[in-house]
Parts: C-alpha cells; structure tokens; sequence
C-alpha cells in the first residue's frame, strides 16, 4: 500500500492540533491504522536548530520507525506545513500521496483560543507570531491546499468533514 500524508497547516489557535486529535478519534472508531505526529515538537528547542533541517531529520527517523510497524497514513500538523509538503513528503523517504489543509482562523478566533490554551508568559509571543503567521499563510500557500475556515465550528464537523477529503477507510491490514 502506498503511504498517505495529511498535512494540517494553520496559524497558532485555527485548531491544528485538536482537528488531528479529532480525526485520530474518528479513524480510529472506524478502524483505519494511522499515526499523528506534531511537527512543532520535532524542532522545538533553543537555539533554534531550523537552518540544520532537523525536523525534515526527526521526521524520517519517526516515520521510519512507523513504517517498520506497518503505518502507511500519517496525519501530521505543523503551522507552515503546507508551505512545505513536496519536502516533508521527501523526508519521509516514500513518495506518499500528499493531502494539505489549511485551517483558517480571525484574529478574534485565534486569539481567544490561544488565551484559554497558553497560561505562560509568552501568550503575546504567540499572538504576535500567529498573526504575522496568519499573512503569511495566506500569500504562500499554494492554491491547490485546501482552505477550511474554523471559526464557529466545533471540531467535530471539521474532522467529520475532512474524512471525505482524505479518503482513509478501514481495508484488511491497513
């Protein structure tokens, strides 16, 4: 079976971590072998290692481990992700079917979720960062990345309305 990525991409507080976490919840009650891994973690230190690539790096080292197990779905979130989905997808070493969404947010929506989710000093980093994110987002992604609004949506109905996107139904050993 050939591997598949889903690449969630989105400003700080448009849902990328909860949208995946909703769709594990649901591939996994229709029993379709998957793995999420969060893309902000496999760089996250200081100083900041991204000049070394080291999350293309840990990403093929944890996709390799995954692949070992029999994983071929991956659903991986990472802010600017789908700005770079021919290179990640690279990383994994595979040539997998590319699947990218951008999940879009407002200020207000963005930085009311950042407010209830950040309880440290760095909460105006975050909306500082977000919203320069947020612009940027919008000039470089490409065109053929799927756009999907969150404000007022439970995520729930976003997960529910993903699943049709990606495709991934429960087969024998998948």
């Amino acid at each position: 079976m050939e591997s598949e990525v889903l690449f969630i991409g989105g400003r700080s507080g448009a849902g990328k971590s909860s949208v995946a976490f909703e769709l594990h919840a649901q591939l996994t009650a229709l029993n379709v072998k998957h793995c999420v891994i969060e893309g902000d973690t496999l760089d996250l230190a200081f100083p900041h290692p991204w000049e070394h690539h080291l999350a293309e790096r840990n990403l093929a080292a944890v996709w390799a481990n995954y692949r070992d197990l029999g994983y071929r779905r991956m659903i991986y979130t990472n802010t600017v992700s789908v700005r770079f989905t021919h290179e990640l997808a690279a990383a994994m070493g595979d040539e997998p079917r590319i699947i990218a969404v951008l999940l879009t947010a407002t200020d207000e929506t963005a930085s009311t979720y950042l407010r209830g989710r950040i309880q440290g000093s760095d909460v105006q980093e975050h909306l500082d960062r977000g919203n320069t994110a947020a612009r940027e987002l919008e000039l470089l992604t490409p065109d053929w990345v799927h756009r999907v609004p969150t404000d007022n949506r439970s995520v729930q109905d976003i997960a529910t309305d993903l699943l049709p996107l990606i495709g991934w139904r429960s087969k024998p050993n998948s």
